[in-house]
């Protein structure tokens, strides 16, 4: 199982600058960086709801589920 983060598709979509979501967020460019390019291995519920919030999106939206192709079942 992956999840893959598409931020970078929802700011994409919406127009916004990483600098711009930063400022709305609450947090620092260089976590959203990471959160934007999936360097990421968890993120907090709160940053997630700011995110949606800010971006006026769901988190499915932002979060995308991949199912790997070579797990055993």
């Amino acid at each position: 199982m992956s999840i893959i983060l598409r931020l970078d598709r929802v700011m994409a979509d919406r127009k916004i600058s990483l600098n711009e979501l930063s400022e709305k967020v609450g947090v620092s460019n260089v976590n959203l960086s990471k959160i934007k390019t999936g360097k990421v291995s968890a993120i907090r519920f709160s940053t997630l709801n700011a995110i949606c919030r800010a971006l006026k999106c769901q988190p499915g939206d932002v979060l995308e589920y991949i199912e790997d192709n070579d797990s055993c079942e």
